[in-house]
């Protein structure tokens, strides 16, 4: 089937060339007509059209015109000029806008026939380039992933493989470098799954990179420049390159997205070492999120006080970080072992002590945790032959208590915050001052007050200013919704305050935001 579009300022002329199609390609064709150049405009942009014949010489908008504006939003289209006048002006001005076929009027029966016989096999021909080519992109779509995840995996886990064919499958030889870690706290799989898509293209959209699977809740990104410079402007121009690409997931994705980011190298023989540092940064960035670049040249100094990673521990564990817990007691039982000169005896004393305050942190938030493996911890750690298999079973146990935290946490809901909170969403548009939300919740303004600074961890107008802009963020996405209306929308009536604060949030302005989440 054809969607043919026939566009003249004479109905007689409509009428023939309708009465030629029908006759001679029945059942093969779908018609459209149009008296004028707006109006067949309009049912271009509306229908699903493939072959147009066109009048030059019309009132207003003339073919030629007509045809050019169509072409921009339609390339495809084969176009057919007809004309009453045999001037070579509008004849070359036609082949250069790149039209199948002109004609000029009379046209007999036989001539139109033909013309859009060879029409209709140009439009085959486009359409099984185009299948072909949809076809194509629908098997990288899916062998894409599989080949960078493979990629990740090889070189960040795997750092003494030899992964030199996907840097020439990748064209990536040569080229400076870096390992990005990004971290979605509470993203669960189902989720993941829905916006791995959303993240992958994203990312691709501002930097040359490759993206790995979800593992946990953490993506690993291997970002390269190949025109990044000089060795002198390569760092800035690379750090400001990830950091735009953070940015924008923290603006379509979510706002609490924690990175960690490595040196900028150019030996691909480091790609292991390079993850782990940016593991190491990754577990400095802070639980509300933001991103950590390691030092630019060599690894991050590493910790070695254990009493100060320790601490850094308790504080995984009481924000639900079970993914970091891993790399940390490396870390201490490293620091550990050096302390004690080696000896295991008095590096597994610690390993116990810690694994007592892990507990207890735990049952502090959870008064229900229960784990037998606990139980067993000090039988376990004095039959453990090393201390790898000691820093395993402390890892073990301190990844399923920051589990338990966060399901804890995540589950455990104040009824006064929830209400107040479904209030806001109501009301997000009104002034919903602190004293006008006490009174509509029937509690005392302290005490609400209160309230939001122990369980949302920031105060009030911190929090509605936040949800204020979070609304603002998803009005922005319809492009025809003017800001001035979006501002008033999420409650802010001064539309060039809301700018400001907005770009103070997010780094750029609400117009800038519309454009690069179009």
């Amino acid at each position: 089937m054809y969607g043919i579009l026939l566009t003249d300022d004479e109905q007689i002329m409509l009428d023939s060339l309708k009465f030629i199609i029908e006759k001679n390609f029945p059942s093969e064709t779908r018609l459209y007509s149009a008296l004028s150049g707006p109006a067949a405009l309009e049912i271009a942009a509306r229908e699903q059209v493939d072959i147009i014949f066109m009048d030059i010489n019309m009132p207003g908008l003339n073919g030629l015109d007509t045809v050019r504006f169509i072409l921009q939003s339609r390339p495809d289209t084969v176009i057919v000029i007809l004309s009453a006048f045999d001037r070579f002006q509008y004849a070359q001005e036609a082949v250069n806008l790149g039209v199948y076929r002109y004609l000029t009027k009379p046209v007999n029966r036989n001539t139109v026939v033909e013309t859009l016989r060879n029409a209709m096999t140009i439009v085959d021909q486009r359409r099984g380039q185009r299948n072909s080519e949809e076809e194509l992109h629908k098997k990288l779509d899916i062998v894409s992933p599989m080949v960078e995840s493979d990629f990740i995996y090889s070189a960040a886990l795997c750092g003494s493989k030899d992964v030199s064919e996907y840097f020439s499958y990748f064209g990536i030889s040569g080229s400076a470098w870096c390992f990005c870690c990004l971290e979605f706290p509470g993203m669960d799989e189902k989720k993941q799954s829905e916006s791995y898509d959303r993240i992958r293209s994203l990312l691709k959209s501002r930097a040359k990179c490759i993206t790995g699977s979800f593992m946990a809740n953490r993506l690993a990104v291997f970002f390269y420049f190949p025109d990044g410079g000089s060795a002198e402007e390569l760092p800035a121009r690379a750090r400001e390159t990830v950091s735009s690409v953070y940015k924008l997931l923290c603006l379509d994705i979510s706002s609490g997205i924690r990175a960690g980011v490595s040196s900028f190298l150019t030996d691909l023989g480091m790609t292991g070492s390079a993850y782990n540092e940016a593991l190491e940064s990754l577990g400095s960035t802070p639980p509300g999120g933001g991103i950590i670049f390691a030092e630019k040249k060599g690894a991050r100094k590493r910790e070695t006080d254990p009493g100060a990673i320790a601490e850094s521990i308790f504080g995984r564990i009481r924000a639900g970080d079970g993914a970091s817990v891993r790399h940390l007691l490396a870390s201490y039982g490293a620091a550990l072992d050096g302390s004690y000169g080696g000896d295991m005896g008095k590096v597994k004393n610690a390993i116990f002590e810690l694994l007592v305050n892990v507990r207890n942190i735990t049952t502090e938030i959870d008064c229900n945790y229960q784990n037998d493996e606990f139980s067993s911890a000090f039988s376990f750690l004095s039959a453990a032959g090393s201390l790898g298999a000691v820093l395993d079973f402390a890892a073990k146990r301190c990844e399923e208590c920051a589990t338990d935290v966060m399901q804890f946490t995540q589950s455990k809901e104040n009824p006064i915050i929830k209400k107040a909170e479904d209030y806001i969403m109501r009301n997000l548009a009104g002034s919903l001052s602190l004293e006008e939300l006490a009174e509509a919740i029937n509690v005392s303004p302290s005490y609400l007050s209160r309230m939001f600074k122990e369980v949302r961890g920031e105060n009030y107008i911190n929090y509605l200013t936040g949800m204020r802009l979070a609304r603002a963020r998803e009005l922005l996405r319809n492009p025809r919704t003017p800001i001035k209306e979006i501002s008033a929308a999420a409650g802010f009536n001064d539309q060039n305050y809301f700018s400001r604060i907005f770009k103070n949030k997010f780094g750029i302005t609400p117009t800038e935001f519309r454009n690069v989440a179009k």
